[in-house]
């Protein structure tokens, strides 16, 4: 892809975009000798992006001439969701992205500040930037530059706050996991960006191990660990100078926060003790609490039991408002025995099922029980406190 050809030519190829937005890309490619005079490879791109955009940044692509950089780029890059989120955390009236990308982030977190700062070293994303930006009403000064000679050498006075979201491929393509492996090292960065941020907001990949982090990165005042739908997206770490000792975890799921201090301890929690008399109801945390492992805080927080230590349910008499999960009414718990599975199913063909410290993994479960998936029924394999392996047949409360 190539960018920017002048604005006629850019308006000319716009045009043919729209008139093939309804089209199939791999089609249109193998047109392309039909239309010596289009840069196919810039049309392709921009007919895809358009579509990623269409649920995924839905204020991009409402917006009239948007330009989209190649497909890898538009997958990685973060939701409309996750950016407004990630621009609630901006302090302070001046912005330092250091590391642009696609620009995404920052056009959020720029609208927060009265200066805000593009920096990126790939001149396609730069001028990409510098097209897209005034057009989503974005003001900003975008630099071509690498980000650890901009942060030494013209970064002169502090800014409100910096911003990365450090590369995770290493230069074969391959994902690394390490704080150090990334691009920029922010290990090595970091007596720097104290000394020139008020605030420091690190965005990192979601499987990354949180203690790990925590042990190489000081002065870290808030962890967000950051779930769209279900699923964990981001992991956020927020770093001040003025901060010291153990940083507030924020477990988010769309617009559910649970959070919770670890400098205050919770206490050992109650375990579930088997009795299945009477209303029960079963209670599945959300990934980012899951990622979080904060699961006795959970417990103590709304005073319910947890199935075992490592089964990651949890069990309650009452329904639990405000739960940072999925809540579901017990129907029926049994054991793995035959007869009492048999009895326990009988009427029951389609569900949803899921195991939590369980011999088998889901789709091995719903085999051995026969189960199509889908369906109003959810079934949990789990063990309990005692070491009982058991099935929990449930409705969404």
């Amino acid at each position: 892809m190539t960018f920017p050809p002048d604005d006629n030519r850019l308006d000319h190829l716009l045009q043919f975009v729209d008139a093939h937005q309804a089209g199939d890309p791999q089609k249109l490619a193998l047109m392309a000798h039909k239309y010596p005079d289009v840069d196919m490879p810039f049309v392709i791109d921009q007919i895809v992006g358009r579509r990623i955009a269409s649920s995924k940044l839905p204020q991009w692509a409402a917006t009239q001439g948007i330009v989209y950089p190649p497909r890898v780029s538009m997958e990685q890059c973060s939701s409309e969701q996750a950016a407004l989120y990630k621009a609630s955390l901006v302090a302070g009236d001046s912005l330092i992205d250091l590391t642009g990308g696609l620009g995404v982030d920052f056009s959020y977190m720029a609208r927060r500040v009265e200066h805000a700062t593009y920096v990126e070293r790939q001149e396609l994303l730069c001028r990409i930037a510098e097209h897209n930006f005034p057009l989503l009403g974005v003001q900003a000064d975008v630099v071509q530059a690498d980000a650890a000679l901009f942060l030494h050498e013209r970064v002169n006075r502090p800014a409100g706050t910096i911003f990365l979201d450090p590369a995770r491929r290493d230069n074969q393509g391959n994902r690394v996991m390490l704080l150090q492996d990334c691009s920029p090292d922010v290990t090595t960065l970091l007596p720097a960006l104290l000394a020139k941020a008020q605030r420091i907001i690190i965005k990192l990949a979601p499987m990354l191990d949180v203690t790990l982090a925590l042990r190489q990165l000081q002065h870290v005042s808030q962890v967000h660990i950051v779930s769209i739908d279900g699923q964990c997206r981001e992991l956020l770490l927020v770093l001040e100078p003025t901060a010291h000792g153990e940083p507030v975890f924020y477990c988010v799921n769309n617009h559910h926060c649970f959070t919770y201090d670890p400098a205050l301890p919770a206490p050992e929690p109650s375990y579930w003790d088997g009795d299945t008399t009477g209303t029960l109801y079963l209670h599945e945390p959300n990934a980012s609490v899951m990622k979080a492992a904060c699961h006795k805080h959970v417990a103590h927080r709304f005073g319910i039991s947890m199935m075992a230590p490592d089964s990651h349910l949890f069990v309650s008499r009452k329904p639990v408002e405000d739960f940072p999960g999925r809540s579901f009414v017990v129907d029926t718990v049994t054991t793995m025995n035959r007869r009492a599975l048999r009895k326990a199913l009988r009427g029951i063909d389609r569900a949803n099922v899921s195991t939590r410290n369980f011999p088998m993994r889901a789709p091995e479960l719903a085999r051995r029980l026969g189960m199509k998936d889908g369906g109003n029924t959810f079934v949990f394999g789990t063990t309990s406190a005692d070491a009982t392996h058991l099935i929990f047949i449930t409705h969404k409360l």
